[in-house]
């Protein structure tokens, strides 16, 4: 892309990386971020579990076609190449974007139980039964089936994922049930996260500026109102500055 090129030129830093960004469509953008997760120095994952855990399966499938298109590689095999045991297993059962659609009222209560009898119940974790059910089922299904478990347990199911798993699974499985609840809930969470660091995450920052900017950017800033009690737009000018700043409150889309 000549453009990109002269952008790169002109600019630099993190606005350079904001524009350039802007310039992919969000298809080949998600799979450029995958691959450098993938590809680069050690793997990003919390790209891989922010990307896999909330786009729909239809997206997914787009991403992986690009992402064959653009590296020659299949997404799938690269995962497998570096990630390993669980964790790995639930990333591609998400990158195949196979969800079940819809509500099966016959399974909601088997799901919650099984879900209960793998976890709270069991001495050891059933990692598998937790893969299975939050990978393959429909976000719909998931929300009664957290409701069903609720009752049986005493307890939501994300406190007792931390309880029985750790690491890259327990962030993965945890992005999932939070996707699953609210995709817009899930990165007004990630984005304040980037802000509220001792020093702002830039990377993460972008990345869900621009992901979210043609998707559902007014329901991020709704949820991160609701959740925060101050506007999305007032933490950017807190945290941010210059053209930069100025890039970032544009994709906001306004004060509310």
């Amino acid at each position: 892309m000549d453009l990109v090129k002269d952008l790169r030129s002109e600019l630099g830093g993190k606005l350079e990386d904001l524009i350039v960004a802007l310039m992919f469509p969000s298809t080949i953008y998600d799979a450029h971020e995958l691959h450098k997760a993938i590809k680069g120095v050690g793997t990003e994952d919390q790209v891989l579990i922010e990307i896999l855990a909330s786009r729909t399966c239809d997206e997914m499938k787009d991403i992986a076609k690009a992402y064959k298109k653009e590296y020659g590689s299949k997404l799938e095999k690269d995962i497998m190449g570096d990630t390993s045991g669980h964790y790995q297993r639930l990333l591609l059962i998400l990158a195949q974007g196979n969800k079940e659609e819809g509500v099966d009222e016959s399974r909601v209560e088997k799901d919650a139980k099984e879900l209960f009898a793998a976890g709270e119940e069991k001495f050891g974790t059933d990692e598998d039964k937790f893969i299975n059910i939050l990978g393959n089922r429909s976000a719909e299904h998931l929300r009664r089936v957290f409701d069903a478990y609720k009752k049986i347990a005493g307890c939501d199911i994300e406190e007792s994922i931390k309880d029985e798993c750790t690491g890259n699974l327990e962030a993965l499985l945890l992005a999932v049930v939070k996707c699953a609840k609210s995709v817009p809930g899930y990165f007004a969470e990630s984005v304040r996260e980037s802000m509220r660091r001792a020093g702002t995450d830039d990377e993460t920052l972008i990345r869900i500026m621009v992901s979210r900017s043609e998707r559902d950017m007014l329901d991020v800033r709704a949820m991160y109102k609701k959740k925060y009690g101050e506007s999305l737009y007032s933490t950017i000018q807190e945290d941010t500055e210059g053209d930069y700043q100025k890039a970032l409150l544009y994709l906001c889309g306004g004060n509310d």
